[in-house]
């Protein structure tokens, strides 16, 4: 009797014990499912930088975490499909980047928790109801995208002094990339520039993108989307070709050979995500922590690309570049 009764309390105790006390007692440790919306090398700093945070948080993979990775590549009809498999693997948490991506995740389960990385407008995609009170089984950190638009054209006339007409790329298939392009020729009027539009909605329609922009414009804006992450490097090659400069909203973009970037640090976006799955492998309700926006941001010039489309870049802009590469 006794020996049934110690049972019980024994039991009951360990009922509210910490997630990460219960999962450390376990034969299988709790696991991430980590919907990467673009490539394995695309996407290795920001996974580097997630997969650091969660061992200074006491999760280190192979021993007291799992983690799935699964990418998208820039296809879209990939992300329902890693969605559905992270529910059939019984995941504990799903990390996402991208609107699209983290769109799927929540339609495949309204009860694994989910932390975006980064999203660009969580409200009016639907991903959240509020920043403040996300509720249901989602929450993350918001990209400001569109809020950073006019200070990105500003960057680029003060390299491209004359510029009239502005590519601005993206995919319509996108709603954040809609919400950021109508933003785009939103300011661009203000200033007088005139808008040529290019529609990507396949890694196949760049190449005609760009046949056809041929003499167009002086200037290419790029919309941040999974798709032309995975194919930065044929853009900004195409984009060299016909001497156009770029603007991007990281500098992983100018990395590759961009020229010029604004926008969030997206290493500390991901360190930040690591921290709401630290919480949330603990036992805390992702619904109940209010949608992040981005603390830092970065401002970076790829001299090397400037000198090949001979361009001079005034050192007043130098001076305020946060990385200059060269």
């Amino acid at each position: 009797m006794r020996r049934r009764a110690f049972i019980a309390v024994l039991s009951g105790a360990m009922a509210g014990w910490p997630l990460i006390t219960r999962a450390q007692l376990a034969a299988k440790p709790l696991t991430i499912g980590f919907l990467g919306s673009s490539t394995p090398a695309a996407m290795s700093g920001w996974t580097a930088a997630f997969v650091q945070r969660l061992r200074e948080l006491g999760w280190i993979e192979g021993r007291t975490v799992a983690i799935e990775y699964r990418w998208g590549e820039g296809r879209y009809e990939r992300y329902k499909e890693i969605a559905d498999e992270f529910v059939r693997l019984k995941v504990d948490v799903i990390v996402t980047y991208g609107t699209p991506p983290s769109k799927a995740a929540k339609q495949a389960s309204a009860v694994i928790p989910i932390v975006f990385a980064a999203a660009a407008d969580p409200v009016g995609s639907g991903l959240v109801s509020s920043l403040a009170r996300p509720g249901g089984n989602i929450t993350g950190l918001s990209l400001q995208q569109s809020d950073s638009v006019g200070k990105k054209l500003e960057l680029l006339r003060e390299v491209v002094t004359d510029l009239r007409r502005l590519a601005l790329m993206g995919n319509l298939s996108n709603p954040s990339s809609v919400l950021e392009i109508e933003e785009v020729k939103t300011a661009a009027k203000r200033l007088g520039i005139e808008i040529v539009p290019l529609d990507i909605r396949r890694a196949e329609d760049i190449s005609p993108a760009f046949d056809a922009l041929s003499g167009r414009a002086e200037a290419l804006y790029v919309s941040t989307e999974p798709l032309v992450f995975t194919n930065i490097n044929r853009i900004n090659t195409l984009a060299l070709g016909l001497r156009l400069p770029t603007i991007y909203n990281g500098k992983e973009y100018i990395e590759q050979g961009g020229l010029m970037s604004y926008g969030p640090n997206y290493p500390d976006l991901f360190r930040r995500a690591a921290d709401f799955v630290d919480k949330i492998l603990r036992g805390a309700k992702p619904g109940d922590f209010p949608v992040e926006q981005p603390t830092k941001f970065d401002f970076a010039i790829n001299l090397t690309t400037a000198k090949a489309l001979g361009l001079t870049i005034p050192p007043s802009l130098l001076a305020r570049a946060d990385a200059v590469i060269e």
